[in-house]
């Protein structure tokens, strides 16, 4: 059944495809697996303004978390008045409570469109080529436990996936773990322990799991788009976090004596 995605997929798909052959004649047997990262780096990197917006409100949101508190507390038995003080709180000081998320919530269409486009086999009723291609002599359209199997040739070029995609988690679970270590985190309250500290842990991990059931197209897309998600964190936290911190004020230097 056609849907609102078929026509931005049918884009993708021929964007994908123009890559692939410009590519191809460089990178061999490489290219169309270049074309993937390529589209996917190209696509995130159009969708950067988007992850600063999210990034700023979301820090301008926790650096206000203990007013929240002190509201919470001091109207705990008032809940209407609770909520109109922190509606205007979120409204004055961090533009709103979606402004964190709203950014985020935009960029989802262009992520369904890429994955899509990597996991289906067909595009507008033809069969998607893309997944007839080879990385490695392994097809993009494979699957690690189907096919030739985990052990074998196709199973190392997964494997090798896998490890890839374990060390970007790690990497982002790390940078997860920095972020609730600086100072406007901590002033917004307790770090997050238990189950959420769990979920901000394990939760970068998932990637391994959807990537073992997915197209090996999939997986690739899936690796680039998380390798970008970690480079992309790590600028733009830094970005925010020297602009928050305003420039540096340097002494004039006192008459010679």
């Amino acid at each position: 059944m056609p849907t609102f995605l078929d026509g931005p997929i049918a884009v993708a798909y021929h964007l994908v495809s123009w890559l692939a052959q410009v590519l191809t004649p460089v990178a061999g047997d490489l290219g169309t697996a270049a074309a993937i990262v390529a589209f996917t780096v190209a696509v995130r990197l159009l969708l950067s303004p988007l992850s600063f917006l999210g990034m700023r409100g979301q820090a301008r949101i926790a650096a206000i978390q203990p007013r929240v508190q002190e509201l919470r507390s001091r109207y705990a038995r008032q809940p209407d008045r609770l909520q109109a003080e922190l509606g205007s709180l979120y409204a004055q000081e961090a533009g709103g409570m979606l402004a964190g998320c709203l950014p985020l919530l935009l960029q989802l269409p262009f992520f369904s469109v890429m994955y899509r486009l990597f996991l289906s086999g067909t595009v507008s009723g033809r069969p998607n080529e893309l997944l007839t291609r080879t990385l490695l002599g392994t097809p993009l359209g494979s699957h690690w436990l189907s096919g030739a199997g985990p052990v074998s040739t196709q199973g190392l070029v997964f494997l090798g996936l896998f490890g890839l995609l374990g060390l970007v988690a790690a990497l982002s679970a790390r940078l997860a773990r920095a972020a609730t270590a600086t100072p406007a985190a901590s002033a917004a309250g307790p770090q997050p322990a238990g189950l959420t500290g769990a979920v901000t842990r394990i939760l970068p991990y998932t990637t391994l799991v959807i990537a073992a059931f997915v197209p090996l197209a999939a997986g690739l897309y899936l690796l680039s788009s998380s390798a970008w998600t970690v480079a992309e964190r790590a600028v733009l936290r830094r970005r925010i976090t020297a602009a928050a911190a305003g420039p540096e004020v340097v002494p004039l230097a006192g008459p010679a004596r």
